[in-house]
């Protein structure tokens, strides 16, 4: 290794030792000299350096005492002490804590002064390119992580873990059958809203809706599994299933419908109208997986349960902020809330009439 761009700082205070260490090795490397401790630290402060050499019988103080002041401030500078063999205990000691790198002994040989030099030298390069390298690979692992969390907006965080899982055997576009709630909630009238807002007011009312109410999903260990223009579908024992998915499913409608308050109170004085909402959820066997192509994949749901769920929803649109269920989720949560039994109705896909509950609170 060339090391001419290295620079060693040698510390003596009888200016003859330093014309000797210069002229002997100023072809190898850029030297730097100093009289004493006070000179070599205004060096220090000026301009880098790479090794340090000092002997230790100085006026001032002694060259171990001088190199312990450079560690807090510049620790990554490489530090040798030239000793009589009277002052060996004091550098072994110094060198067992860290402080200094070795010693060398007076008067030393040249060729061993340089292959000592070379050493010191190459361990400061190893460990300046491992400090890039960690620095580097730092700064990779932020931006993993920075992307990984971006990805978990679009991709339940269970999908993405199973996906990174080196072990796991399912493959990306398996689906398999499970028992879930699914639930649509809706802005009422939405377009008419739209319609006389600027874009910018249009986009700002939409996201306040998805962040209030997919948090409080999230909350009741539901999964946001899209947000279809001014709806949300959230699904409720997929990709995860948690005891109690169907009661989770309606507890949660009902927290949706006290926090509403927050958005009426917010944007029903931009808007001059009413803000309504409103809710169905079904229970039952549905179809969940990754879908789509090697260009786009995207977990989803589908499935009867999921159509008549989007059925329901639909029939609270004379009922503003109701909440309606199936027959199916009635009997999963009939204990714990109270219901109204609404008259039977029958719903595009379905040739029988189907009962509906619009659900009125806690028990």
């Amino acid at each position: 290794m060339d090391f001419r761009n290295f620079t060693i700082l040698y510390v003596d205070d009888e200016v003859q030792n330093q014309v000797t260490f210069k002229s002997t090795y100023r072809e190898y490397y850029k030297i730097l000299t100093a009289t004493g401790a006070k000179e070599a630290l205004a060096i220090l402060h000026k301009q880098p350096v790479h090794l340090i050499i000092t002997d230790q019988r100085m006026p001032e103080i002694t060259g171990v005492e001088f190199l312990e002041k450079t560690v807090q401030e510049f620790p990554d500078i490489i530090r040798m002490v030239l000793t009589g063999f009277s002052d060996v205990d004091d550098i072994i000691r110094a060198i067992n804590t860290g402080r200094v790198f070795r010693y060398i002994t007076k008067p030393w040989d040249a060729a061993e002064m340089k292959m000592i030099i070379d050493n010191a030298l190459n361990l400061y390069y190893l460990q300046e390119t491992n400090h890039k390298l960690v620095i580097d690979l730092q700064g990779k692992v932020l931006e993993q992580e920075k992307t990984l969390k971006m990805f978990q907006k679009y991709v339940p965080a269970e999908i993405v873990a199973t996906i990174l899982d080196d072990n796991a055997t399912i493959s990306l576009f398996e689906g398999e059958n499970r028992e879930v709630s699914i639930m649509f909630c809706d802005i009422r009238n939405f377009t008419n809203i739209s319609s006389h807002r600027s874009p910018k007011e249009v986009v700002n009312i939409l996201n306040d809706f998805y962040s209030i109410f997919s948090d409080i999903i999230i909350q009741h260990n539901g999964s946001v599994n899209k947000y279809i223009g001014d709806e949300i579908l959230a699904l409720f024992g997929a990709p995860v299933s948690h005891i109690n998915n169907h009661l989770n499913a309606v507890y949660c409608a009902l927290e949706m419908t006290e926090a509403l308050q927050k958005i009426k109170s917010k944007w029903e004085p931009v808007i001059n109208q009413e803000f309504r909402i409103g809710i169905g959820i079904n229970t039952g066997e549905a179809i969940v997986g990754n879908m789509g192509s090697e260009v786009k994949l995207e977990y989803s749901v589908a499935g009867d349960t999921v159509n008549v769920a989007k059925r329901i929803e639909g029939l609270t649109k004379n009922t503003p902020n109701a909440i309606f269920i199936s027959e199916q989720t009635y009997e999963s949560v009939k204990d714990f809330i109270v219901t109204k039994e609404l008259e039977s109705v029958l719903v595009k896909g379905k040739d029988e009439e189907i009962k509906v509950y619009q659900v009125l609170g806690r028990k």
